[in-house]
């Protein structure tokens, strides 16, 4: 069973930064592909980065810039490292390890999930 745990959220003032981490364990994880995800209060779902298992990365338009997803296979973590964040980046994020070795966009890209890590960003 693979067992997805994020850490690193908390609370900032805008502009500041974080670093999001996923530690994965159960399986290979240097054979799948890895997401970011997010759910604020009162929006819809989104997913804010992936990156394949040979370290392709992906980004949602409005986090280009800002967000960076990496990956250490030796340590099993996946990382979201956050700078300039606004009050909107405020949500609960979550990890997600892909199917395969691709680096889904898209909630059906994914087999399992973490339980999410809160961020708030005050104006």
């Amino acid at each position: 069973q693979v067992h997805l745990v994020e850490s690193g959220g908390g609370s900032v003032q805008a502009g500041g930064s974080l670093r999001l981490s996923c530690a994965a364990s159960g399986r290979t994880f240097s054979s799948y592909g890895m997401g970011w995800s997010r759910q604020a209060e009162d929006k819809e779902f989104e997913f804010v980065a992936s990156i394949t298992s040979g370290g392709v990365t992906k980004y949602l338009d409005s986090v280009k810039g800002r967000f960076t997803v990496s990956r250490d296979n030796e340590k099993k973590r996946v990382y979201l490292q956050m700078k300039n964040l606004k009050p909107e980046d405020t949500a609960v994020y979550y990890c997600a390890e892909s199917w395969n070795g691709l680096g889904s966009m898209r909630v059906e890209g994914y087999s399992r999930w973490g339980r999410g890590t809160e961020i708030t960003v005050s104006s």
